[in-house]
């Protein structure tokens, strides 16, 4: 019996091994840049980018600050275009207090102001709306964020899904989104857009943490299933995203039907980029790959049933297609999205020998005040909380 006892924990410990990361030689993910230097202007060479802002009327005074704080962090300097998409149409108030902001930065800017198709927004023809409106009740008195309002489902399947094909969208490859109500806390002096394709990037963001698990409980075990069919390889992204199963290998089947896990019993740890923020090339949404995977999504309904978010779809779809050096952590750029804020403190030697790639405010012996900073004349919000490194620290091991 003791031999049996024995023989199962040696074969746990070896299955725990294979998800573990081997940190890179070197770092295959430095910032652009670090501190400040003189803007970096490409003139005509800059990329073909846009800005991206869902929003709705009634988010004026969000929507404004949001782009005060781009203009005046960053693109006062490069000038890059406004799109703005809403599933009804815009008031003139909001589209000339916009248009008004804009032109005091650039007055030759043109922000395009664009309503959703309804081939994009709504229930598709396979959803049971009875199913959907009870499963969102349900959701909604488990205290599952927004799961009660059947907009924000329709929002979640139209960023996953659909944004990238919408027809102001279709002329450029690059997208930068953001939302109403969030703030830029470092000055930007380079082009991201530019470094991105100078770097083989195609999907960058600020922010890493967990997704809340009652609103997602089948999807990994879909997207897991997709990659199976697919015959996919699992890059160390993928397996970053992961934590293995700790039962013995007779009974880990056992567990493939928990919320989270895959085939193998093995679980996702809900790490995931947050996609408020997010700079990409929108050809990686346009590829057959990616249309494919939601396709797969979309059939299965979980937008609806459940309250999948475009967030851990790209993310884990990024984890799929991508390879790890091709996705770009803005370690330098500061960014608060309430009641969350990404702060670009620099860590310590002694956190690096250990593995702590991004510190934590706890981390930080007298706080704000004597954090060094990556980014440039940065001004973290006291107010705001920072995140937590640890989803940071396990996805940045596959890079650095």
């Amino acid at each position: 019996m003791l031999f049996f006892v024995a023989l199962a924990a040696v074969e746990i410990i070896f299955h725990a091994k294979t998800f573990a990361i081997a940190r890179p030689a070197q770092n295959l993910d430095p910032p652009f840049y670090v501190g400040c230097q003189n803007p970096v202007l490409n003139g005509a060479d800059r990329a073909n980018a846009t800005f991206v802002m869902l929003a709705r009327n009634r988010d004026i005074g969000g929507a404004l600050s949001s782009i005060r704080s781009v203009q005046d962090q960053f693109n006062h300097n490069f000038h890059y275009p406004w799109v703005f998409l809403n599933d009804e149409p815009w008031t003139e108030n909001f589209v000339t207090q916009v248009s008004d902001l804009i032109a005091e930065y650039d007055a030759n800017a043109i922000p395009v102001f664009e309503v959703i198709p309804e081939n994009m927004w709504g229930y598709p023809d396979w959803i049971d709306r009875d199913k959907a409106r009870s499963s969102m009740d349900n959701m909604k008195a488990q205290d599952v964020p927004y799961a009660g309002k059947e907009s924000y489902h329709h929002m979640c399947r139209f960023n996953s899904g659909f944004f990238f094909d919408h027809h102001a969208l279709l002329p450029y490859k690059w997208y930068w989104r953001v939302e109403p109500s969030i703030s830029f806390t470092c000055a930007i002096t380079y082009d991201p857009f530019v470094e991105m394709e100078r770097h083989d990037k195609r999907y960058g963001y600020t922010v890493a943490l967990w997704e809340v698990g009652k609103s997602v409980p089948s999807l990994f075990r879909k997207i897991a299933d997709w990659k199976a069919s697919r015959s996919i390889s699992t890059t160390t992204l993928w397996t970053a995203m992961m934590q293995p199963s700790y039962l013995p290998w007779p009974l880990r089947s056992l567990a493939a039907w928990l919320p989270y896990h895959d085939s193998s019993g093995d679980s996702w740890n809900l790490c995931h980029f947050w996609s408020n923020f997010e700079i990409a090339d929108m050809d990686l949404f346009r590829s057959s790959e990616y249309r494919d995977l939601f396709h797969y999504l979309d059939q299965d309904g979980g937008f609806y049933y459940e309250r999948w978010g475009d967030a851990p779809v790209h993310s884990l779809a990024a984890a799929l297609l991508l390879r790890p050096d091709q996705v770009h952590h803005f370690a330098e750029f500061g960014y608060t999205h309430s009641p969350f804020q990404y702060c670009p403190w620099t860590p310590t030697p002694d956190e690096l020998q250990h593995g702590g790639l991004v510190p934590s405010k706890a981390d930080r012996k007298g706080g704000h005040k004597n954090a060094k900073y990556l980014g440039c004349n940065c001004k973290c919000d006291s107010k705001a909380e920072v995140i937590r490194p640890t989803c940071f620290n396990r996805l940045r091991q596959t890079v650095m």
